[in-house]
């Protein structure tokens, strides 16, 4: 049996539980145990053999000490069993005497997990539509998972991961933990869906594929002021009478955005993102307005025209009719 003064080192090891083996003397040779280090998840069956030592034991003074399950032997080899791992504190210990009189022992790294019971993502403090180039707070809610130190979680905005963030504690039993990222949203990403993803990385003894929990996927609405689709021509445009005539005041935002013309002449007002004058006079020259507006900002374009009149050949019996121009306007 264990001396007091190994057991208050194992109450010691299990407290820090980074440290996978260890001896105290150098004449030592340790135990070895076979996986090396294991994980578990909560409630499930596990088991380890430990060859005690090779040519030294002293005796009978070598076993294994354990908290749950049960040990069969087959010479200096010790084998550990338990249904169902259940105990978060568990520990496995593997020891003997060797000639020296040094008592020599192993323990056994042993992590138990379990996956999170649910992750959520919501916005802090915030509802409804976000605005450009303001900063808002997402927050990833994860239910119920152990061990917290080994968790990863990723933001995610559609495809494209936005951070990895871990957590500080070191508590070995199932907590809940919320993390935050700040967010400054643009157009480019009004209608993406926000998300988020809890990973247990629990190193190479854990499984090849680590337990993964994503969130719901939380649509995002930006708005943001007008944005002409075609920069300003500062150049005047030159038309030649009875040409048709597009101006193009085409825009995107968010709300969409209502357009209103200033027109050089006294004609009714109009509204629409493209002006066509189907038959320009001389009466159609100078500058259009075209004003962009929506609640978050407003935008103009100017168009300056300029008419040409166009040489013809009138010939003899016919007459020139004047064809009455007319504006359309299109969305």
């Amino acid at each position: 049996m264990l001396s007091c003064y190994l057991f208050l080192i194992i109450s010691l090891m299990i407290s820090f539980r980074d440290v996978r083996v260890s001896t105290f003397d150098l004449s030592c040779t340790s135990p070895v145990f076979t996986p090396s280090a294991l994980v578990v998840k909560y409630g499930d069956p596990a088991n380890v053999t430990c060859v005690v030592c090779q040519k030294d034991c002293s005796g009978d003074s070598f076993g294994l000490e354990h908290a749950v399950g049960k040990v069969t032997q087959n010479g200096t080899t010790m084998i550990w069993t338990v249904d169902r791992l259940t105990e978060w504190d568990t520990f496995v210990v593997c020891y003997y005497n060797n000639d020296a009189g040094a008592q020599c022992f192993s323990i056994l790294d042993i992590t138990i997990y379990q996956p999170p019971e649910s992750v959520s993502i919501s916005f802090v403090n915030h509802t409804g539509m976000m605005f450009e180039n303001q900063q808002y707070t997402l927050q990833c809610s994860v239910q119920n998972v152990a061990p917290v130190q080994s968790l990863t979680v990723t933001f995610y905005r559609g495809n494209t991961a936005l951070g990895h963030l871990q957590s500080r504690s070191e508590k070995k039993k199932p907590v809940n933990e919320t993390f935050t990222l700040n967010i400054t949203p643009s157009r480019e990403g009004d209608g993406a869906q926000y998300w988020c993803e809890a990973k247990l990385e629990l190193g190479p003894a854990g499984s090849q594929r680590p337990p993964v929990v994503t969130s719901e996927k939380l649509p995002a609405i930006v708005h943001y002021g007008p944005e002409l689709k075609e920069p300003p021509n500062p150049d005047v445009i030159t038309i030649t009478e009875g040409d048709t005539l597009h101006l193009n005041c085409s825009s995107v935002g968010n709300p969409s955005p209502s357009y209103t013309w200033t027109l050089p002449t006294n004609s009714p007002s109009y509204s629409g993102s493209v002006l066509t004058i189907k038959s320009v006079g001389f009466e159609h020259e100078g500058q259009y307005i075209c004003t962009v507006s929506n609640p978050i900002g407003t935008v103009t374009k100017e168009f300056n025209i300029d008419v040409q009149g166009e040489c013809c050949q009138i010939l003899p019996g016919k007459r020139v009719t004047e064809d009455q121009s007319q504006y359309y306007f299109t969305n």
